[in-house]
């Protein structure tokens, strides 16, 4: 049985591009209409938008599929993947590509820079591995309400392309490959920036560590260079084929259930000013040029098409 492939319009941003366009037209792909949600779901999800999404989506999957490919637009959206992780019925491990580690527990609402919490709620879920973050994101992170318990639990690792140390105080948080801690009450976290470390290597240790679990692979497109994405936030350093050579890898030995991609660019458009006040405030003002933003966006969509066409049997 081949992949079930599901585009779900809830912008604007992915039924315009060619490769998804003619997936949709073979009966490769489902659409799912969603942009009278869109306003209900941007940056903070509503209970309601949330639960009738759901219910769309719902209708157009098929639960005996061997895998599930998901486009959904903008990174604005990236918290929908909680939803998607709903139906999945085995302990599975989920492999988190982003320029953003999303890990903050503060406000414990189904939103975008928070989501990795509502998904280590479910108790089928082993661990999430974070790989490619960077940035603001890890100076004083337990200021901005950073997911240290999950670490110290070993249900979150983090692996930044680059970041700066970080201050901690409390108990020592244990490593996983991804960072060395100091000594004393105020103890300096040094992250093993992976932008540092032979990419090869870096897979071969992963692959190693990690249980032979089945895997979910959420990607939001940010985490890579700007010559392979353009999206609604700033771009980080990693490159498509070296994500997809991990996949590759870590499929060898564990069955992918599911890849899910957000990150394509749509001028963000708020029903209520709370919305467009967090979207102000959090990030840089990205106005790109629409048809060179869906052209960009379009080529990656169609490698990742391809790609899974093999990852997900």
């Amino acid at each position: 049985m081949p992949m079930q492939c599901t585009v779900i319009d809830l912008d604007g941003s992915l039924t315009g591009q060619p490769a998804l366009a003619a997936a949709l037209a073979s009966g490769e792909a489902k659409l799912v209409s969603a942009r009278d949600l869109a306003r209900r779901l941007r940056i903070v999800a509503s209970r309601k938008a949330l639960a009738e999404l759901e219910a769309r989506l719902a209708a157009v999957t098929d639960p005996d599929a061997p895998g599930r490919l998901i486009f959904y637009g903008s990174g604005d959206f990236h918290h929908l993947c909680a939803v998607f992780l709903r139906s999945l019925r085995e302990p599975f491990l989920l492999l988190h590509f982003d320029n953003h580690p999303d890990w903050t527990t503060f406000p414990a609402t189904m939103n975008c820079g928070g989501w990795v919490n509502r998904a280590l709620e479910q108790p089928q879920l082993e661990r999430v591995v974070t790989i490619g973050a960077s940035g603001s994101d890890f100076v004083r992170p337990q200021l901005k309400w950073a997911n240290f318990a999950a670490i110290r639990e070993g249900r979150l690792e983090v692996h930044p392309w680059r970041a700066q140390g970080s201050w901690l105080l409390g108990r020592r948080i244990a490593a996983r490959g991804c960072h060395t801690m100091g000594s004393g009450p105020f103890r300096r976290l040094i992250w093993h920036g992976i932008g540092l470390t032979r990419w090869p290597s870096f897979a071969e240790g992963l692959d190693r560590r990690l249980p032979a679990l089945p895997l979910w692979v959420t990607l939001d497109k940010d985490v890579l260079r700007t010559a392979e994405a353009v999206t609604n936030w700033e771009q980080g350093r990693l490159s498509l084929q070296a994500i997809l050579d991990l996949l590759a890898r870590l499929g060898a030995r564990r069955r992918i259930l599911g890849i899910d991609v957000c990150g394509d660019y749509s001028p963000p458009t708020f029903g209520d000013p709370f919305r467009a006040f967090l979207s102000a405030t959090d990030r840089p003002s990205i106005s790109p040029d629409l048809a060179a933003a869906r052209a960009v966006n379009d080529a990656t969509n169609a490698r990742i098409l391809t790609a899974a066409r093999a990852l997900l049997r």
